[in-house]
């Protein structure tokens, strides 16, 4: 796979849910490791790591894997605009097929990242695809940054049942503190997509979504994408109503729950019009 990258010790931010769509100033920075949490400690730059994990199997093929390329290189500008003045957004793409790839050999920045166009063939190795993006984000690796980073927003998407043991691959996943604190949601893709399974992916069936139309993919990549992006560039207070300091674990489950509470708000019915994939293309 791609080459080891040095890397510090990851961290997070938080902000109030009032406020998590205002900007903010410098705050304290909640650093934790690949295991446990550390000292607080402030930086002028953070970094936000947004992980696309993309299905390229062969059931893609076609007007799912044309229209998805397309949405893509429309997403890149957009999210482009995401993000404080202080926050370094980086962007990085796994695709599973029958091999797992990334597109480049680390994150990059979202000022330099071009999208390279994707093919689909093969079958769905999910679970190999959970074990590699577990093993990259450690701090010897793609979390590698000059500054404190909050934690990553990781999308996956998918048209189809894994063809491998996913359920290996998600217990390794589970393992690792940045997927625990990262926002996670997921997209099915046509009618063979299993919610259930994507839920076990997010931890929640309000931060998975679906499309069956080309027109709804387009849609939804987009509202999941720019909103998880907003709120996990967005800082938290280090308190709430009753002026207590906020967990790790209560500043994660307040901003996954916040994420699911957007993108149900945001995600609308397409046009009837729009041709299905599964009437064929």
């Amino acid at each position: 796979m791609s080459n080891e990258i040095n890397k510090k010790t990851p961290n997070t931010e938080v902000d109030s849910l009032q406020n998590v769509k205002e900007n903010t100033s410098s705050e304290s920075l909640l650093d934790f490791d690949d295991d446990d949490p550390l000292g607080a400690t402030s930086v002028s730059k953070k970094s936000l790591v947004i992980f696309f994990m993309i299905d390229t199997s062969g059931s893609m093929k076609g007007k799912k894997m044309g229209e998805l390329n397309t949405v893509m290189e429309e997403l890149i500008p957009e999210i482009r605009r995401v993000g404080e003045a202080d926050t370094d957004v980086k962007i990085a793409v796994l695709t599973f097929s029958t091999d797992v790839k990334w597109m480049y050999s680390a994150p990059v920045s979202i000022e330099e990242f071009e999208w390279t166009r994707l093919n689909a063939s093969g079958v769905t190795s999910m679970g190999a695809a959970f074990s590699e993006l577990s093993a990259r984000m450690s701090r010897n690796s793609f979390l590698s940054s000059p500054s404190l980073s909050f934690a990553p927003v990781i999308f996956l998407m998918t048209d189809g049942y894994p063809s491998d043991d996913y359920k290996k691959g998600l217990k390794s996943l589970q393992s690792n503190s940045w997927y625990k604190f990262g926002l996670k949601a997921a997209l099915g893709i046509g009618s063979e997509a299993n919610d259930d399974m994507l839920a076990e992916f997010t931890g929640s069936k309000d931060t998975v979504v679906h499309a069956y139309t080309g027109g709804q993919l387009a849609q939804m990549i987009k509202v999941v994408a720019v909103t998880a992006s907003q709120i996990g560039s967005k800082s938290m207070t280090l308190s709430d109503e009753t002026n207590k300091e906020l967990s790790e674990a209560d500043v994660y489950a307040s901003k996954q729950k916040l994420l699911g509470q957007q993108i149900q708000d945001l995600v609308g019915k397409d046009d009837s019009n729009d041709v299905s994939f599964d009437t064929g293309w």
